[in-house]
């Protein structure tokens, strides 16, 4: 079961890139899916009716972690 609910990526968070489990993203083709923590690394799996595949892999860089509070 994944917890994550919310990356933020970049040193100062007003500016940094933010991705969302559900959000939209590649002009609305694809949906958020899952952000998973890896070994050394997060990484985002996007959506498109019932294919997901591996977006982006972020390493190496400020982050924040939002949780889901929501799962029991």
């Amino acid at each position: 079961m994944n917890y994550i609910r919310k990356i933020s990526v970049g040193a100062d968070y007003k500016n940094a890139m933010h991705y969302i489990v559900g959000q939209e993203v590649l002009g609305g083709s694809y949906t958020i899916a899952e952000i998973n923590q890896e070994e050394e690394s997060y990484s985002i799996w996007v959506k498109k009716k019932n294919e997901v595949q591996k977006w982006k892999e972020i390493s190496n860089t400020p982050i924040i972690i939002e949780y889901n509070l929501n799962i029991i």
